[in-house]
């Protein structure tokens, strides 16, 4: 196959791709929006609350790029811009996984593959990292559920929670305990030189990347606050964070596909918060917002990139 046919190929695949997944955005904010009153939603509330909020994601995007380009760039050479296209990719791929796990995969698939086993093995360290303040910002909204209701089960959950939070803090830190416990394993001995690289990472290097992770965090949980507020949804604020601390923390560990998860993502909206306040359609309203803000605004742009992948080499 010749140069200019392989050009071609690859503008035809990657428009393809771009427009299946813009298809698959379009048909589920179509069938699930119109399930809340946005008319009614928003004549209420002082716009600057949404402002804020979009402000974020874009705060997000930075640092979740900058992220990657740090862990990425041990790996193999890139640039920042390259890092942010390879993210924005990776979350539109994600959308059509199950609890988004094909977003790393999308990254990987847009990055120029020179060795992509190499950014497997970094890319794990940005998964255990993530992880972990998930579990940390879960145990925070646990607690604070279960001193408010005192439901035995909760209770059991959020020491489980704190147990697993214990083995992944180990195993992000002392990842080289486990290394050679995975090169034990036959099929993966070949692969042990890419474990070495997790080996080039510093503490200073971790905590970095750990501490981006619970910034980022931190801030989705602030945007899903805001977004409450615009919508007249009327929680104190230390109480308004830590439940949506645990809204994130259970769309995390329930397994669902990104474009199916607005419905579940409603529900628990209304279970958490409807403790405090009985506009319905503002927590609906604030939920699908959102959703549409931190998922499908860069997976739109994501899917654009497509465009420009090139699965033909």
């Amino acid at each position: 196959m010749n140069k200019n046919t392989k050009i071609r190929l690859n503008y035809v695949i990657g428009a393809i791709i771009s427009l299946l997944l813009l298809w698959a955005i379009y048909v589920q904010v179509s069938n699930e929006l119109h399930k809340t009153d946005f008319n009614t939603a928003w004549q209420t509330g002082p716009v600057h609350w949404l402002y804020i909020t979009v402000t974020l994601m874009l705060v997000n995007l930075f640092l979740e790029a900058w992220k990657w380009y740090l862990l990425a760039q041990s790996a193999q050479p890139l640039t920042f811009k390259e890092a942010l296209f390879s993210y924005l990719y990776g979350l539109a791929f994600s959308i059509i996984t199950p609890n988004r796990i094909g977003e790393y995969p999308g990254r990987l698939l847009f990055m120029k593959r020179k060795n992509p086993l190499r950014l497997v093995s970094v890319s794990i360290l940005g998964s255990v990292a993530q992880m972990l303040t998930l579990c940390i910002f879960g145990c925070a909204g646990l607690m604070y559920y279960y001193t408010t209701h005192h439901e035995t089960m909760i209770g059991i959950v959020l020491w489980s929670n704190i147990a697993l939070t214990i083995v992944i803090g180990i195993a992000y830190w002392r990842f080289e305990t486990w290394i050679p416990f995975i090169e034990k394993i036959k099929w993966l001995k070949r692969y042990r030189r890419y474990g070495n690289l997790l080996k080039k990472f510093s503490s200073k290097q971790q905590l970095t990347i750990l501490s981006i992770s619970l910034l980022r965090y931190g801030i989705y949980t602030t945007q899903y606050v805001l977004m409450l507020y615009w919508m007249n949804i009327h929680v104190p604020p230390v109480q308004a964070f830590l439940l949506s601390a645990l809204f994130f923390w259970v769309i995390a560990i329930v397994p669902s596909v990104a474009i199916l998860e607005l419905g579940t993502r409603g529900g628990l909206g209304m279970a958490l918060f409807g403790l405090y306040s009985d506009n319905v359609i503002g927590i609906l309203a604030a939920t699908a917002g959102i959703w549409c803000i931190n998922l499908m605004l860069p997976a739109i742009a994501g899917s654009l990139l497509s465009l420009r992948m090139r699965l033909l080499r």
